[in-house]
């Protein structure tokens, strides 16, 4: 990274680069495989916070993994959709998450469960909330010899309830028109998390018997080949109620448990 400078590419699933090399739209001066590197681990271990997910680690192995399935119900409905079987099989989290896209799937599932990035570079190792990471479209705070080590993910104190919801124009193969994460606390906080209505994924934390509106003031999302402003809006407020009724329900169900 340090002989080829900020245009060189890191390479890990290859889902996103490989397609924009192909196309045109990216000729990096050097990619750089990650796959090889056994500090980047691809497995889900314990950490201080609750969950760690090594960088290597693929959308298959999130879904498969058993304490994401037990304590982050709303991460694997995310990571279920990303693109094809084969797809999920090579991208990586971390890699969709610096590919910094304001659809990408995964990001409003980790923004509202309150995840955090390790980084790393020779100046040695950084912590940073998720919340801090998207600065745009395809921008990200992290600087150009820094490498992203794993995500953490905070095990929550009690019990929730969580739910992704998304609208494409084709099951699978398209970015999301409108993603929405809801994650609920027994405490009546609601975490709302959204893609493709902004320049970047964010988040926003209201009362669950606030209205719905209270938590789309940040939205602001455009027209383009996948759908109109207009429509964009209005189906935000139907998936936002949506998912905030199906995680309460699921807090209700896990109470009971």
């Amino acid at each position: 990274m340090r002989a080829h400078g900020p245009a060189a590419r890191l390479l890990s699933g290859g889902t996103d680069l490989l397609v924009r090399m192909r196309k045109g739209h990216d000729f990096p001066p050097a990619v750089i495989d990650l796959k090889r590197v056994a500090e980047l681990r691809e497995d889900v271990t314990e950490c201080d916070e609750g969950l760690r997910i090594g960088a290597r680690a693929v959308m298959t192995d999130v879904i498969n993994n058993t304490s994401l399935r037990e304590h982050f119900p709303a991460l694997i409905e995310a990571a279920m959709v990303v693109g094809s079987i084969q797809i999920r099989n090579r991208a990586t989290l971390a890699g969709n998450l610096c590919n910094a896209s304001p659809a990408a799937d995964t990001a409003p599932a980790l923004l509202a469960y309150g995840a955090a990035l390790n980084l790393v570079s020779e100046r040695g190792r950084r912590h940073l909330r998720l919340d801090d990471f998207f600065t745009g479209p395809g921008r990200a705070a992290i600087a150009p010899a820094e490498i992203v080590e794993s995500i953490d993910v905070p095990l929550p104190a009690g019990r929730t309830g969580g739910s992704f919801q998304r609208i494409t124009r084709r099951h699978g193969v398209d970015l999301a028109i409108v993603s929405v994460c809801c994650v609920t606390r027994e405490s009546g906080d609601a975490r709302f998390a959204f893609g493709a209505v902004g320049p970047r994924p964010f988040a926003v934390t209201v009362r669950q018997d606030a209205p719905i509106e209270d938590a789309l003031t940040h939205a602001s999302p455009i027209s383009d080949l996948r759908g109109s402003d207009e429509y964009r809006a209005a189906m935000l407020a139907v998936l936002a109620r949506r998912a905030l009724n199906t995680a309460v329900e699921r807090m209700r169900m896990a109470r009971r448990a």
